[in-house]
């Protein structure tokens, strides 16, 4: 088994297990409130966490296949399984400071404080390069792979 694959696997581990736990804190909220809701962001750790968890099984099939470099491979993983875990953490931190129910929405909250305006749209670019530029490295190698061989 390769290092990306190997990578891949350990974050669809931790990712769903993130979700699962998240579950049970999304579950502790619900049966606390009057209208069987959690906050937003409770509910979006909880589903992204598993989404995720299953992302990176994908990029670990990916992987397995692709004929690009192990260095490649690897260095395409990592990038976009650091942006899930980036993301996933993000989510939680707002869950756990109920500071929003829209990260996106002007300004740019976390907890009491207001971030730079420019700071969100920055690392909402590199999550996107990292995201499709990562998954889209291994598919692209996953495709050559069995189109070609």
């Amino acid at each position: 088994m390769s290092l990306a694959e190997k990578i891949c696997l350990s974050a669809a581990f931790l990712f769903f297990m993130t979700g699962l736990l998240t579950g049970i804190w999304k579950y502790r909220h619900m049966a606390r409130s009057e209208d069987a809701s959690s906050p937003t962001y409770v509910d979006i750790a909880h589903r992204s966490s598993l989404l995720y968890s299953f992302a990176a099984l994908l990029l670990a099939a990916f992987s397995a296949r692709s004929v690009l470099a192990d260095w490649v491979n690897v260095v395409a993983a990592v990038s976009a399984l650091t942006f899930f875990a980036f993301a996933i953490g993000t989510y939680i931190v707002h869950g756990l400071l109920q500071d929003t129910d829209n990260q996106l929405r002007r300004p740019h909250r976390l907890g009491k404080r207001l971030l730079p305006p420019w700071m969100t749209g920055v690392f909402m670019m590199l999550l996107i390069l990292g995201e499709v530029g990562g998954s889209l490295v291994l598919g692209l190698g996953a495709m050559l792979g069995i189109w070609q061989g």
